[in-house]
């Protein structure tokens, strides 16, 4: 993956980070790429506190945790995926495949973390650190100007306050095993609504709330 940035010395590594569960039940003896997810989420988590912790000496303990949760919540890695073109090389079973699997939110953030993790194992820290900075770099610029600008739930609390609407109100349904449960949101802030799924309840309700945001945005302009 030239958008990376890193040429792997174990193209292995980068085939089994690709590799969705899905694809496995088609094809016994294969790996997924959940391990690898498991690993790469612990190395993006530190080396997204890394960079913050570093370059912003004056923010507070509540503005680091606030804008390493937008960095490396579902909804910005799925954006991340996107952005490199990760749902066209996803190894997917023909059913998930069938039903949209390359365009899933979950599945994109998924194969993204999946992807840090193969990273790491082949180049190390540094090289990791690398590529999360070409992936989030802009989003980290971003965030330099306002630590809580992807709080999409306290920006629709704001502004649903503002219009003297109703406040928001979330319903969140879970399905999937307990192992692995996916989380479905719903929210109503006065005239406007939204919808959202990740693999926490916080990311569930974040996507919900910015759509919902948009919305409400777009209706109090008209």
């Amino acid at each position: 993956m030239d958008r990376l940035g890193h040429r792997f010395g174990d193209a292995a590594l980068l085939e089994l980070a690709l590799t969705h569960r899905s694809w496995c039940a088609e094809h016994s003896g294969s790996s997924s790429n959940q391990r690898l997810e498991f690993l790469g989420d612990a190395v993006l988590g530190l080396v997204v506190a890394q960079r913050l912790y570093s370059r912003f000496g004056r923010w507070s303990e509540g503005d680091l945790a606030k804008t390493r949760a937008a960095l490396v919540n579902s909804a910005t890695l799925a954006e991340v995926g996107r952005s490199v073109g990760l749902g066209g090389l996803l190894r997917l079973g023909r059913g998930e495949a069938a039903t949209g699997g390359r365009l899933k939110s979950s599945i994109l953030a998924d194969a993204v973390e999946a992807v840090i993790g193969a990273v790491y194992l082949d180049g190390g820290i540094d090289a990791a650190d690398e590529v999360i900075g070409r992936l989030l770099g802009p989003r980290l610029e971003a965030a330099a100007s306002d630590p809580g600008h992807a709080d999409f739930k306290t920006r629709l609390q704001e502004l649903a306050a503002r219009l003297g609407v109703d406040p928001p109100a979330y319903d969140v349904t879970t399905t999937g095993p307990a192992h692995r449960t996916s989380f479905e949101a719903e929210v109503r802030a006065g005239g406007a609504g939204g919808t959202g799924r990740g693999s926490t309840r916080k990311d569930a309700e974040q996507q919900a709330a910015r759509m919902a945001y948009a919305a409400l945005t777009s209706e109090a302009r008209s």
